[in-house]
């Protein structure tokens, strides 16, 4: 048995194979990665590696449903989600694995990715990452000719703990909770209400448990906020492991690849996010969860007081 299986929905993402091989070469323990393509190829092949499996559906199904499908896939203790543009901390899974508790969902610390910049081909300025420059910063008279270089380090600042949702269950984050996190029996370890969606590992068993991805949210939003509830309704944990951490990229500005590829893989409307969102908050605010041990209130008094809920 695998330790651990990376599960990786990847739609359009021009940072795939930099994300698979930052796993790689941090990872400590029997580790997979398991690489949804959701309808697509990338432009460059992947290549073979012997930890390495891919799905591809013809079709996109979503993120929730692919992140499913890979899971289906794994036969590891434990499985962790990660968005296709992260990078981690060396020996990040073994540093995970090692305090785990079947009933808890761990999320390592989160940075930012700085992942890379844009270039001024003509007097090699370089700018941080967003939309692709009109014009070079330096004013040397370059308007067209950019190049997309890999940086791929994380920032040292700020450094995420403590996340939380409103009252219209929207992630938020919540710096002020940090004075109130006080780890008790595991050193390092630490509860937070919610989180971003964008990684965190749990025992395989236990995600089937939960019932999964609810693709009844659609294929996109409000991730982090069915994965808290789960796992605090469930009688669970969520909680932060402080000695180690992923970076995760950001979607600073509509930047665009070189090839012109749009920053952001899935094509989203209005309608689209806010029938997930409608949905959550009919699933959680009415009680509807049938593997729920507390209604959503006890969660809420539980981190008493949280903005927004007890203003």
């Amino acid at each position: 048995m695998t330790d651990l299986s990376i599960i990786i929905p990847a739609r359009n993402e021009i940072f795939l194979q930099q994300t698979i091989d930052n796993i790689f070469a941090n990872a400590e323990a029997d580790t997979e990665v398991i690489a949804v393509l959701d309808g697509y190829w990338p432009d460059t092949p992947i290549p073979d590696h012997p930890k390495l499996k891919i799905i591809h559906h013809t079709e996109s199904v979503g993120q929730r449903a692919a992140t499913n499908d890979g899971v289906k896939l794994s036969r590891a203790k434990y499985i962790m989600k990660a968005d296709a543009h992260c990078a981690f901390d060396k020996g990040f899974d073994r540093k995970l694995m090692s305090p785990m508790r079947y009933h808890w969902t761990v999320v390592p610390r989160m940075y930012n990715l700085h992942a890379f910049d844009w270039q001024c081909e003509k007097c090699g300025h370089r700018s941080y990452q967003g939309a692709m420059p009109v014009s070079c910063e330096k004013e040397c008279g370059n308007t067209t000719d950019f190049k997309m270089v890999t940086v791929w380090e994380p920032k040292p600042r700020p450094v995420t703990d403590s996340m939380m949702f409103d009252n219209k269950m929207l992630f938020q984050y919540w710096e002020r909770y940090k004075k109130r996190q006080n780890p008790k029996k595991y050193k390092d370890i630490v509860d937070t209400m919610s989180f971003l969606g964008a990684c965190w590992m749990i025992n395989r068993e236990r995600h089937w448990e939960l019932e999964g991805l609810d693709e009844n949210h659609g294929g996109w939003g409000q991730l982090g906020t069915e994965i808290a509830c789960k796992s605090w309704l469930s009688g669970g944990r969520l909680c932060v492991n402080r000695s180690t951490w992923f970076a995760h990229m950001f979607r600073t500005g509509n930047f665009r690849s070189n090839d012109g590829r749009s920053s952001f893989p899935y094509q989203l409307s209005g309608n689209q996010v806010e029938r997930a969102r409608k949905y959550s908050r009919d699933l959680w605010f009415n009680d509807k969860w049938p593997k729920a041990k507390y209604p959503l209130s006890w969660l809420i008094d539980k981190f008493n007081p949280v903005p927004t809920w007890h203003d």
